[in-house]
């Protein structure tokens, strides 16, 4: 088991080694090892090895500088020069919760940036201003749109933070895809088969192959199929694609570059990396912060007290496994997968870096 801070220090030290300054190392650094504490790890160190590659080969930026190209009272758009997700995000959301500070709500349209962990880790940001965090990103295009038999969007992601009173804070953090990329790429490691209903062949014939990526197949949106309502999970990736991508003039849908460093880069891209959307709303901008508050430590209450389904142990809350996660690794620390753990040994040979693993 890991704690923490040697995981931190960890990616902090093999980032360096690829030239990324001490500062942006922390930030992507807080950003994977919180996905490995809420267990969430297809968006922690899993990722590590594509963000080396991709910084060793050039297509991430190491030096990148973030620069604010437009903006009003309540509005940014931030080119991200095509630097690191987690850097270009961390600025994002402080950019929107100072404009939400001055006029109650903010939003931040970025264009020209990279993969940058779980959503939930910045719309959580806003959490400790009394503030409701919202965040969104388009990826590569690996999900089929409903009917359609190749991967035209991401698994597109949205998270949205909601503070609460005496209860803890209301956490939802989704893809809108059937299952998140990451989970495929891990149960692909492991050897596993996948249930069907997630992915297709390139053929748009169901598939158990977690492999299938690697071969033109693709993952199903939200629903799997039209008859359980994939076209509202089609619906709501490219809600998610239109304000991630087209307001901040990042590339959208097939556009979007790999996040991967085993897919190629397409030619003639249209627009500029991976968008993303970001939101605050400060909640006195509406009615007072108190009355809201106790209104959502009831509306808490009134969900977790449902009558629980045949089987189930009790109704959750968006938010409450990730949360029972973290405060338990944070006790414990974490486990790392044996294909990722030997990632990191690889990596750590590769840059001549001590490995505490």
């Amino acid at each position: 088991m890991y704690n923490a801070t040697m995981l931190t220090k960890l990616v902090v030290d093999l980032l360096g080694r690829c030239g990324v300054s001490h500062d942006d190392a922390a930030v992507t650094a807080r950003a994977l090892v919180a996905a490995e504490m809420r267990d969430i790890p297809s968006h922690g160190l899993l990722r590590l090895t594509d963000y080396i590659r991709m910084l060793r080969s050039g297509r991430i930026n190491t030096g990148a500088m973030p620069e604010i190209v437009h903006q009003t009272a309540s509005t940014v758009t931030l080119d991200g020069d095509n630097g690191l997700g987690p850097v270009v995000a961390d600025k994002a959301i402080r950019h929107a919760i100072a404009k939400a500070g001055d006029c109650g709500t903010g939003w931040v349209a970025v264009r020209h940036s990279n993969h940058f962990g779980i959503a939930g880790h910045y719309a959580m940001q806003a959490l400790p201003h009394n503030m409701i965090g919202v965040c969104m990103c388009n990826a590569n295009p690996l999900v089929a749109p409903t009917f359609a038999a190749v991967g035209m969007m991401g698994t597109n992601p949205l998270a949205v933070a909601i503070p609460a009173g005496k209860e803890p804070p209301l956490v939802a953090d989704f893809a809108t895809a059937a299952i998140a990329r990451g989970k495929v790429d891990l149960l692909h490691k492991k050897g596993l088969p996948i249930e069907e209903g997630f992915v297709q062949a390139p053929d748009g014939k169901p598939s158990t192959d977690p492999g299938i990526l690697t071969r033109g197949g693709s993952i199903l949106p939200l629903g799997s199929t039209r008859k359980f309502g994939s076209h509202k999970g089609y619906c709501m990736a490219a809600i998610i694609d239109i304000f991630s991508a087209l307001l901040s003039g990042a590339a959208f849908g097939p556009f979007v570059p790999p996040s991967v460093a085993w897919l190629p880069v397409k030619k003639d891209l249209f627009g500029k990396g991976t968008g993303h959307f970001f939101g605050a709303m400060r909640i006195d901008a509406f009615l007072p912060a108190d009355h809201f508050l106790s209104g959502m430590d009831r509306w808490i209450k009134t969900m977790r007290e449902a009558q629980p389904a045949n089987g189930a142990e009790r109704v959750l809350i968006p938010g409450d496994p990730e949360r029972e996660a973290e405060e338990r690794n944070t006790r414990t620390g974490v486990s790392l997968q044996e294909k990722v753990k030997e990632q990191i040994l690889n990596l750590c040979r590769e840059l001549k870096v001590d490995c505490p693993l």
